[in-house]
């Protein structure tokens, strides 16, 4: 009898645990934000299975033949969300617990961020399970080169433009344009973004998210708390992200007391010397090891006294637990998710601004935008040409969520931040005569 009932409970456990993992793929939740858009918009079943179906998923077996001599097989994806606004865009990503459902979640992100931006793009995204710490230069190249010849038929400049994500990089991008270049005899470098110069990218690429980042910030600032200048910022998470949104705010007169990364933060209410903790961060490997400062806790950043906060590091950072006691008048969401539903409905209640990710990290794809268009144009901008376009680009999209949030102030940010990347997506859909 102890048996059959340890095998029942047994059973059970593993019921509610499969449901519970459902609930948490990112898929699921994706789907969930489509559904809440939707209802905004009073968009009916069929917009929703038309917007929530992907238009291509593609699984490819990589086999790679290591160092030692043996075979080994990895598994790698591409999904392609939605081509109603143009070619699909999204990065790809090499990590050992990637998944079929987080690269079609991520795909579908990408299909809103694109909108948002009113960028000619439509959303997708690639992935590989694998860990490549584990793998030498030569093992990378060799998957990387099987990954992307395995997708030549179903990317292109004109249909789906890969760029760097998760341990990717420009190098892979490289060999990316090479393997194509193989495959279909052209020397097409629009096929990715985020390359090497020498192969068409630009270095503006580099610090493209944490400018686009600041940038948000500085519209935001002047619709919110009439400018930027003087006003008081924390930056959580000083890689390459929250180290140029930082250094950007306080170049265009901002005062960041506060950064940290994963040892730690520093704070001086007169102001940090963005540049020097650059510097100290780049050769000792932490912003903690900065001197005039005092040391203070990840925690404790979220919760100054200041008035505007820029997460860029983890996701679900800011919760239910600290929302009530974070003092920002605003924030500015530099990290993919660094906020929870239910800290979103506390903020919101309290009229905290929150500037979701969707738009105040757009930056990157928006200078992958600015590389594909300067590829297609044969090298025509410059450096300086690229980061005016990114400044303006980003300038522009706030503005235009700003107005629209005004025109609903029933809503969140993040809500009203969905709502019109989707509808965009769901009239072009329209025009095209898909519903």
């Amino acid at each position: 009898m102890g048996d059959h009932r340890a095998f029942f409970l047994s059973t059970i456990f593993n019921m509610v645990k499969r449901v519970n993992e459902k609930v948490l793929d990112p898929y699921d939740v994706a789907v969930m934000q489509l559904r809440k858009a939707v209802n905004v918009l009073g968009l009916g079943e069929e917009a929703f299975e038309a917007l929530k179906t992907h238009e291509r998923v593609i699984q490819v077996k990589i086999p790679v033949k290591m160092d030692d001599g043996k075979m080994r097989v990895f598994i790698g994806w591409r999904a392609q969300h939605n081509s109603a606004l143009g070619p699909y865009k999204g990065g790809v990503r090499y990590h050992p617990e990637a998944s079929m459902g987080e690269v079609m979640a991520l795909s579908m992100w990408m299909t809103w961020k694109c909108s948002l931006l009113q960028l000619p793009f439509g959303g997708g995204k690639g992935a590989v399970r694998v860990d490549p710490r584990r793998l030498s230069p030569r093992e990378i190249e060799e998957l990387s080169r099987r990954y992307f010849a395995s997708l030549a038929r179903f990317v292109g400049e004109d249909l789906d433009i890969p760029a760097p994500d998760v341990y990717t990089n420009p190098q892979i991008m490289a060999w990316y344009v090479d393997e194509y270049y193989r495959i279909v005899g052209a020397n097409i470098f629009g096929v990715v973004t985020s390359k090497p110069p020498a192969l068409g990218g630009l270095n503006t690429r580099i610090i493209a998210t944490g400018l686009g980042v600041a940038t948000v910030a500085r519209e935001a600032a002047r619709h919110i708390l009439g400018g930027l200048e003087g006003r008081s910022v924390a930056v959580q998470g000083f890689g390459n992200v929250g180290s140029y949104a930082a250094y950007y705010l306080s170049t265009w007169g901002a005062r960041v007391i506060a950064v940290s990364d994963s040892s730690g933060g520093i704070y001086n209410p007169r102001g940090l010397r963005i540049e020097e903790v650059m510097k100290v961060k780049s050769e000792k490997g932490s912003v903690i090891h900065y001197q005039d400062s005092k040391k203070i806790s990840n925690d404790e950043l979220l919760t100054l006294d200041v008035d505007i906060l820029v997460p860029a590091a983890l996701e679900n950072v800011i919760t239910a637990d600290n929302a009530p006691k974070i003092r920002a008048k605003m924030i500015v969401e530099g990290a993919n998710g660094p906020t929870t539903p239910e800290a979103d409905e506390i903020l919101f209640k309290r009229g905290v601004f929150v500037v979701p990710d969707i738009l105040a990290n757009a930056g990157g794809v928006t200078a992958s935008w600015i590389e594909w268009v300067n590829n297609r144009m044969g090298g025509w901008l410059t450096e300086e040409d690229a980061r005016s376009k990114l400044e303006n680009k980003m300038a522009e999209a706030f503005n235009s969520f700003y107005s629209y949030l005004n025109r609903r102030s029933d809503i969140d940010p993040r809500t009203a931040a969905q709502a019109m990347a989707v509808e965009r997506v769901y009239n072009a859909m329209k025009l095209r005569g898909w519903v």
